[in-house]
């Protein structure tokens, strides 16, 4: 089962590294970590998706809860939420095709950032469904280049 932790960390240089280590190091298979400052710049927020079953879950959890610069650790995988991940991807775009991958792009709501003589370059943020589906309509064309953000997420309405 896939799970989206929450994590409030101190804005310190390392804190990145040491949490990504931790879980590394006891073998969590770590989906997605994606890590940005707040709108308070002295904290950053952090959202890990782990992979594996309640126990695993509840371990990753433990475990962040005891590095000092973790402020606090929550499970938001069955909050109601907002969930984004960001998508860059080159494809090819030959002078015959290019219409074909313009449609793609307005189905899916996505935006042009890089147009070369042979390619473009697409952006295009969603949830990971609508990711994968945009790179399966793609990659007839030929796929490039490809990067993901990961996962980011908060919870819907007032905390």
């Amino acid at each position: 089962m896939r799970h989206i932790i929450s994590a409030l960390v101190h804005n310190v240089p390392g804190v990145l590294s040491h949490i990504s280590g931790m879980l590394a190091s006891r073998g969590y298979n770590i989906d997605s970590l994606a890590v940005g400052e707040t709108e308070n710049p002295q904290f950053s927020r952090m959202t890990v998706v782990v992979v594996g079953d309640i126990k695993v879950r509840d371990q990753v959890i433990k475990q962040l809860q005891k590095i000092v610069t973790v402020i606090n650790v929550a499970d938001i995988t069955d909050d109601k939420l907002v969930e984004r991940d960001l998508l860059l991807i080159r494809v090819e775009a030959l002078p015959g095709a290019r219409s074909k991958v313009l449609e793609m792009v307005n189905i899916f709501r996505a935006k042009v950032v890089d147009v070369a003589p042979t390619t473009m370059m697409i952006e295009l943020s969603g949830n990971e469904t609508k990711l994968e589906g945009f790179i399966e309509a793609l990659t007839p064309f030929g796929i490039i280049e490809l990067v993901r953000s990961g996962v980011i997420a908060m919870k819907r309405g007032q905390i």
